[in-house]
């Protein structure tokens, strides 16, 4: 469920990362302060993030140490997500953020799983010149 999102979003499938998330979800993004509070509170801040190539250039997305409770039709899934980033114009590599996530997420009518809640917490801001690395 949540490496087929970032896949969808590694490949620029809006749609397919949205099938993923229920369409009234709530999410605390790394790059906003207020909750997003649906569909349309996430296509707003979608419309406002820096057009492609005017930052950090991402490689890759890895979801990672998942740890998964499941209480019925609710499920609360606990991981770790690492952003790798290109090398910087010097050819310094950068160093990967750092993000720890929480989701929650309810059985829909068909069985399948959807995110109801994403919470956020950049632990270690990357796209930057790695140090000592």
């Amino acid at each position: 469920m949540i490496s087929g999102m970032y896949a969808a979003y590694t490949a620029g499938d809006r749609a397919a990362v949205d099938a993923r998330l229920d369409p009234e979800a709530t999410v605390w993004d790394s790059a906003a302060d207020p909750l997003l509070l649906g569909r349309s509170d996430l296509e707003r801040l979608r419309d406002e993030r820096p057009a492609p190539g005017s930052g950090p250039v991402e490689t890759g997305l890895d979801a990672y140490d998942p740890v998964v409770d499941v209480f019925g039709d609710t499920a609360v899934l606990r991981y770790w997500l690492r952003v790798d980033f290109v090398p910087g114009p010097d050819g310094a590599p950068s160093r990967p953020e750092l993000v720890r996530n929480t989701a929650v997420l309810r059985r829909d009518a068909d069985g399948g799983w959807l995110i109801v809640h994403l919470h956020e917490d950049v632990r270690q801001p990357g796209g930057v010149p790695a140090v000592g690395v």
